[in-house]
């Protein structure tokens, strides 16, 4: 059996109306990680760090009605500072906020828009970055099941341009950025939950504009989130995904779920076919799963949250080979709602911890500090 690693649990932020979308970053420049959740249908917290991980909160940002979620931070207006990037899941929409001041001024935070209202049709997550290597950022967009497709922003001459990467498939969700075929260029690896897919989408390595080819990696019931890693070691990407997010009241549909991985049995230059292996089974309404060396051993730990009245934190870890049997250690169970997580040294003592939330009934946000190994 695996040896577990000790964590210490700890509140940063409570009394969330809906605790949804998290980021990091060191956001007044004093060295020491920050965070910024969501609190969907009120506003936008930062919760300062003072070194300690003793966290401040300050409301940066307030707006009934409008529902900011998942989001990302990248210099998209070129000022060389990175700029809050979010969408708006009500309204359809996705913005920036340019920080012109102290931070913990909400006047401070000034917001444009990029997809107008309306434009992106239950606008879910993004992920920012230079993806046709011009210099300058780019924003690549899910848009859930009101939207049903991926779209990829630009900036041009000043205003934002809308390319259609795909379209009509049911409920986009993942979007990450990851260069899936070691080319150079950073690609898109998806999932859509209705559509029961799991999907890369290839840059084209030419001009915005060029269309993205779609490469299916698995068809597999109610797909959430994930994230690219290299599970095995041997130098491409592979794929770590949680399943089982659904509004079905079937008791089977709200029993089902998985934490699973993709093996790339390709190469790193190319990629698939894929092979699933299962992490656990059932993962009752599995959310979102990430992969990381929370030990140091240099092997992959997942980490993975359950959704619902199931809600759960869980980090699995396997014995030497990620093809053979998981162990599980409860991070946190009947954590109602459980669902963004990070993985990130937030106290600078050289191992990874765990930020993660949990919405509604729970409606908070907290961090395991890593404290090495330990017997369970």
């Amino acid at each position: 059996m695996p040896e577990f690693i000790k964590f210490t649990e700890n509140l940063i932020g409570s009394g969330f109306n809906y605790a949804y979308g998290i980021s990091v970053l060191d956001l007044n420049g004093d060295g020491h990680l920050d965070i910024v959740a969501a609190d969907t249908d009120v506003g936008l917290y930062w919760f300062e760090n003072d070194g300690r991980c003793n966290f401040t909160k300050h409301v940066v940002h307030l707006r009934k009605g409008e529902w900011i979620e998942r989001h990302a931070w990248g210099d998209v207006d070129g000022d060389g500072q990175p700029e809050f990037v979010g969408i708006d899941n009500w309204g359809g929409a996705v913005y920036y906020f340019d920080i012109t001041g102290d931070p913990r001024d909400g006047n401070s935070w000034v917001q444009h828009y990029i997809a107008q209202l309306g434009e992106l049709p239950g606008a879910y997550a993004v992920a920012v970055t230079d993806f046709d290597k011009d210099g300058e950022m780019e924003v690549a967009a899910s848009s859930w099941r009101k939207g049903n497709r991926y779209t990829l922003y630009k900036r041009q001459n000043g205003a934002w341009v809308c390319q259609i990467i795909d379209e009509n498939i049911k409920e986009t969700r993942n979007v990450v950025a990851v260069d899936m075929n070691g080319d150079g260029w950073l690609d898109i690896l998806g999932s859509a939950t209705i559509e029961g897919q799991v999907m890369w989408y290839e840059n084209p390595a030419a001009p915005f504009g060029s269309p993205w080819k779609k490469h299916l990696i698995d068809e597999v019931r109610m797909p959430t989130l994930g994230h690219p890693v290299d599970m095995d070691g041997d130098g491409d990407v592979d794929v770590v995904m949680a399943a089982g997010i659904t509004s079905s009241q079937d008791p089977q549909d709200r029993a089902y779920g998985l934490a699973m991985w993709y093996e790339n049995e390709g190469t790193a230059t190319h990629p698939g076919p894929w092979q699933r292996h299962i992490i656990c089974e059932p993962f009752p309404r599995g959310f979102e799963a990430i992969a990381a060396d929370l030990d140091g051993d240099g092997q992959m730990e997942v980490v993975a949250s359950g959704r619902e009245q199931e809600g759960c934190l869980v980090l699995f870890k396997h014995g030497g080979d990620p093809r053979g049997p998981w162990a599980r250690q409860v991070l946190k169970e009947r954590w109602i709602n459980a669902d963004s997580i990070l993985i990130v040294d937030l106290d600078g003592d050289g191992r990874l911890d765990i930020v993660a939330a949990a919405e509604r009934g729970a409606n908070e946000v907290r961090w395991w500090h890593n404290e090495g190994p330990a017997q369970p």
